[in-house]
């Protein structure tokens, strides 16, 4: 089994027509996800596809969500917490950031998840009604 890292799920699933190196690394990427026999993704690189994507590809949620849902639809990758992921995405795709949907979906086993981020986070997570219970600390 490999590992790979976020560049290589970058060129893979974002097209770069304007860098060259990038033209000469995605048949490599390519080549690595789809010939290798067994491949294992990081939950942190997981969490970073989606800022390359977001911050550098400007990548809109649902294509982050379709790439992710392909990840792990295949057969030969294992990625880290798959469940937690696969959780997250679907929350992302209702409207949550990721990384935010990541990090609650990771916290499963816990009673509350706190955050000062309010707005953006806490009113969202609490109108899904999903275990743990997110809130502001006080």
């Amino acid at each position: 089994m490999i590992a790979v890292d976020t560049n290589i799920l970058a060129r893979f699933y974002c097209n770069d027509p304007d860098d060259p190196e990038a033209e000469r690394q995605q048949p490599i990427a390519r080549r690595v996800m789809v010939d290798s026999p067994a491949i294992f993704v990081p939950l942190t690189v997981v969490l970073e596809l989606e800022w390359v994507m977001r911050g550098f590809y400007e990548a809109d949620p649902a294509s982050f969500c379709d790439a992710m849902g392909h990840l792990l639809g295949l057969r030969h990758v294992i990625v880290e917490r798959w469940e937690a992921v696969s959780d997250a995405v679907d929350l992302h795709r209702r409207g949550l950031d990721f990384a935010d949907a990541l990090h609650w979906t990771s916290s499963a086993a816990c009673s509350q998840f706190v955050s000062f981020d309010d707005r953006r986070f806490v009113r969202r997570a609490r109108r899904l009604k999903r275990a743990p219970e997110v809130m502001v600390p006080k």
